[in-house]
C-alpha cells in the first residue's frame, strides 16, 4: 500500500485505519484489565457475604493468578511466529479476538470449569492478538517511518484509554451489582470490539491480510560484519531451549495445581528442604542461563557486550514488575480489606466531583475522535461506524448510572452488636454476632457498635430494624441487605451448613455526603497518572539532562521504592480494625507510575538497538520471558499478603517491596558506567 493511497482517508493526519486500530485495542485493553482487576477480588472473597466469592486463600489466588499472567507473555511469541508464517497479522488479530471474546463469556458462569476454561482460552486468544496489533501498526507505516513514532503514540493511548474505561465500568458493576456483570461486561466489549475490527476491513486494503513471504535483513547500527556473523543454533543449544520451555510451563502449570488440588507433577524431584518444583526451576534456569551464555560467548567483542547489555536490563525488569504489579494482587486485597474507603461531609462532595470530571472528560477526548472518524468514515465502513456508536453508548449510559448512583445514594449510621475478644497479645477485635451465632458466651463481653452504610436504591427509617453482610473479609464494611438477598444468603448457609453471616443492626439516622469508593477505583489510578504525567517525562528525556538507559532503571526502581515505602509507612501500626487513609494507596500509585515512565524508554527499544539481527527474536524471547518471571513472582509474593501480615504486620509486607527495588534501584546506578562502556556508543 503506498503513501497515497494509504492516506486517502484522513483522521488527525494519520490514515482512517490507525483509529479503528485504536478502538479494537482499546476494547480489547478493556475487557483484559476489566477482568484483571476482578479476578483477585472474586477469588478471595467470603462464601457468604454482601458480594460472594470463592473464599480463596490469597495464596491460591496468587499462584493461578500468576499463572494465568506469565502464560500471558509467553504466548504471543507463538502467536507472533504463527501469523508471520501462516496467518497475516488480519487473521491473527480476529482468531484472537474471537477466542478472547469466548473466554470472557466462559468467566460469566462463574463455576469452577467455566472459570478455568475462560483463563484458558484468554490465554491462547491473547497470544494471537496482542502481538499482531503493534505489527498491524508496523506494517501500515513501514513505508512512512517518520510518522511511526507518533502513530504508536494514538495507538498505546488507546491501550490506556481502555485499561482506564474497564477497570472503572466493570469493577463498579462487579462489586455494586455482581461479579457475572463485570466478567459479562468485559466480553460484551470484546465482542463489539471484533465485529468493529472486521467490518472495517476496506480501510486496510492488503495490509496483514497474507503472511509475511520474505523478512527484510535487519541490521543494528555498528559494523555490519560483526552483526551478520552467522551463529546457528546447535543440537545442545535446542536440547537447552526445549528443556527450560518444558520446565517454565510445567513450573507455571504446577504451581496451581499443587496449591489449590494438591496435583504435584514435581514431587518426584523433591529434596528434603526444597519442593520438587523449586529443584526443576533451579534445573530450568541453570540450563537457560548457560545457553544464554554459550550464545552470547560465540560472537565477537563488541557483539557480545551489547548482548550482555540486554541481559542485564532483563535482569533487573524482573524486581521491577515483582514489585510494581502488586497492583494486581496484594493491593486489591489491601484496597479491600485495609483501605478507608467511606468518605463524608466535603470530602464525599469533593471526591463525586473528582470522580465525575475523571469520568467524563477523557470520554469526551475520545468520543471527539470517534466523531471525527465516523465523519470520515462513515460512507465507507457503515457498519464498523454502527457498532463504534453502540460501544460509546453502552459506556456513556454506564458511565452517567454510575456517576448518578453515587450522587444519590444515602447514607446511614446503624447499630449492630459485637464479641469483643482480645488474643494473647493484646490485639482487640470484634465479631458481629448474627442470627446464627447469636448463643450466651460469657467468656466474651457483648459490645455495640456503629457503622455507615450506603443504601442507593432503598429508603430507610430511623430505628428501622434492617440485616446486613460483611462487605470484606474483615468484617469492617457493611451493605445493606433486602428481602431478595436475605433469602439467598439464608438458602446459602443452609446448603454449606454454615452461618449465613446476616447481621441484626438498627437505623440511627440518616446521612447526608457519603460515598465509597469501589476497590477497583483505585486501579485506574495508574492510567490516569501515565495519561497526566507522560508529556512531562518526554520532556525530560528530550532535554539534555536525560539519563543513560542503566540510570533510568536506577530511577524508576527508586520511584517504586518510594511508592511502597508510603505504603509501609502508612500502614505502620495499624491493628484490626483500623483502616489507612486513601491518601497513602494515591500517592503509592503515582510513584509506582512514575516509576513505569522512567523504564518504559529502555525495555524493547534497547532489544532492537542493541542485539544482531539473527539474535532479535531470540532476545526477545528472553526479554519476555524476564517479564513473565516478573509477573508470577509479583503473584506469588502478593499471595503472601495475608500469611505476612498475620505473622508480622501489614507494614512488613510492604517493607518488602520498599528494599526490594531499592537495592536493585541503587546497584544497577552503580553498575551504570560499567553498562554504558558494554554499549559502545549506543544511546
Amino acid at each position: 500500500m503506498t503513501k497515497k493511497t494509504i492516506f486517502d482517508t484522513q483522521v488527525l493526519g494519520h490514515p482512517a485505519g490507525l483509529f479503528v486500530l485504536f478502538f479494537t485495542e482499546m476494547w480489547e485493553r478493556f475487557s483484559f484489565y476489566g477482568m484483571r482487576v476482578l479476578l483477585i477480588n472474586f477469588l478471595t472473597m467470603t462464601l457468604i457475604g454482601y458480594n460472594p466469592g470463592w473464599a480463596w486463600s490469597t495464596e491460591n489466588a496468587g499462584a493461578l493468578f500468576g499463572t494465568y499472567v506469565m502464560l500471558l507473555y509467553l504466548t504471543p511469541i507463538l502467536g507472533g511466529i504463527i501469523a508471520d508464517k501462516i496467518t497475516g497479522y488480519r487473521w491473527a488479530v480476529i482468531i484472537g479476538a474471537v477466542i478472547i471474546t469466548l473466554g470472557h463469556v466462559s468467566m460469566a458462569f462463574e463455576t469452577e470449569v467455566s472459570l478455568y476454561l475462560g483463563l484458558a482460552l484468554l490465554v491462547i486468544g491473547t497470544g494471537f492478538f496482542k502481538p499482531n496489533m503493534v505489527s498491524f501498526v508496523s506494517e501500515m507505516y513501514k513505508d512512512l517511518p517518520e510518522k511511526k513514532d507518533a502513530a504508536y503514540t494514538i495507538f498505546y493511548m488507546g491501550v490506556n484509554s481502555g485499561a482506564f474505561f474497564g477497570m472503572m465500568l466493570c469493577g463498579y458493576l462487579a462489586e455494586r451489582i455482581g461479579w457475572s456483570w463485570g466478567f459479562g461486561l468485559a466480553g460484551v466489549f470484546m465482542l463489539l470490539g471484533t465485529i468493529q475490527f472486521w467490518f472495517a476491513k476496506p480501510l486496510f486494503g492488503s495490509i496483514g491480510s497474507e503472511p509475511r513471504k520474505q523478512e527484510k535483513k535487519e541490521t543494528t547500527n555498528d559494523a555490519k560484519q560483526e552483526e551478520e556473523k552467522l551463529n546457528p543454533f546447535t543440537t545442545l543449544d535446542k536440547i537447552l531451549v526445549a528443556l527450560s520451555a518444558i520446565i517454565g510451563i510445567g513450573y507455571a502449570l504446577n504451581d496451581p495445581l499443587s496449591k489449590i488440588w494438591n496435583i504435584d507433577l514435581f514431587g518426584w524431584a523433591a529434596t528434603s528442604g526444597l519442593k520438587g518444583q523449586y529443584v526443576m526451576v533451579i534445573v530450568g534456569l541453570i540450563a537457560f542461563f548457560y545457553l544464554i551464555g554459550s550464545r552470547i560467548m560465540r560472537y565477537t567483542t563488541i557483539v557480545r557486550d551489547r548482548m550482555l547489555t540486554v541481559v542485564i536490563f532483563a535482569f533487573f525488569v524482573v524486581f521491577f514488575w515483582l514489585s510494581f504489579e502488586q497492583g494486581a494482587s496484594s493491593l486489591v486485597i489491601f484496597a479491600r480489606d485495609n483501605i478507608e474507603r467511606e468518605l463524608q461531609g466535603n470530602w464525599a462532595v469533593l471526591y463525586n466531583i473528582f470522580n465525575a470530571l475523571l469520568t467524563v472528560i477523557p470520554l469526551l477526548l475520545i468520543t471527539y475522535v470517534l466523531f471525527l472518524l465516523v465523519k470520515k468514515t462513515y460512507k465507507k465502513i457503515f457498519p464498523a461506524v454502527v457498532v463504534l456508536l453502540v460501544c460509546f453508548s453502552l459506556v456513556w449510559g454506564i458511565a452517567s448510572w454510575m456517576l448518578q448512583r453515587d450522587f444519590k445514594t444515602t447514607a446511614y449510621s446503624v447499630s449492630y452488636q459485637t464479641y469483643e475478644q482480645t488474643d494473647t497479645q493484646g490485639r482487640t477485635t470484634y465479631i458481629p454476632i448474627t442470627e446464627e451465632n447469636r448463643v450466651a458466651r460469657p467468656d466474651l463481653k457483648i459490645v455495640e457498635r456503629t457503622t455507615i452504610i450506603g443504601v442507593a436504591d432503598y429508603h430507610l427509617k430511623v430505628g428501622q430494624e434492617i440485616k446486613l453482610l460483611s462487605k470484606n473479609n474483615k468484617n469492617t464494611s457493611f451493605g445493606y441487605v433486602d428481602a431478595e438477598k436475605e433469602q439467598w444468603a439464608k438458602q446459602r448457609g443452609a446448603e454449606l451448613n454454615t452461618d449465613n453471616g446476616l447481621i441484626v443492626a438498627q437505623v440511627k439516622e440518616e446521612r447526608d455526603n457519603w460515598v465509597e469508593t469501589t476497590v477497583s477505583w483505585f486501579s485506574i489510578l495508574n492510567s490516569f497518572f501515565i495519561i497526566a504525567l507522560a508529556s512531562l517525562f518526554s520532556r525530560w528525556w528530550d532535554s539534555k539532562y536525560n539519563p543513560p538507559a542503566a540510570m533510568k532503571y536506577g530511577i524508576g526502581l527508586l520511584m517504586l521504592s518510594v511508592g511502597f515505602g508510603l505504603l509501609a509507612l502508612g500502614s505502620h501500626g495499624v491493628t484490626h480494625g483500623v483502616k489507612v487513609s486513601m491518601l497513602w494507596l494515591v500517592f503509592a500509585y503515582m510513584f509506582n507510575t512514575m516509576g513505569e515512565l522512567c523504564l518504559s524508554p529502555v525495555g524493547l527499544s534497547y532489544v532492537s538497538k542493541l542485539v544482531p539481527a539473527r539474535m532479535i527474536a531470540f532476545m526477545f524471547g528472553v526479554w519476555y520471558l524476564a517479564v513473565a518471571i516478573g509477573h508470577k513472582l509479583a503473584a506469588v509474593l502478593g499471595g503472601q499478603i495475608e500469611n505476612i501480615t498475620r505473622e508480622y504486620s501489614l507494614s512488613t509486607f510492604f517493607l518488602i517491596f520498599t528494599i526490594v527495588p531499592a537495592v536493585a534501584g541503587v546497584l544497577i546506578i552503580l553498575i551504570n558506567p560499567f553498562v554504558k562502556k558494554l554499549m559502545h556508543g549506543v544511546k
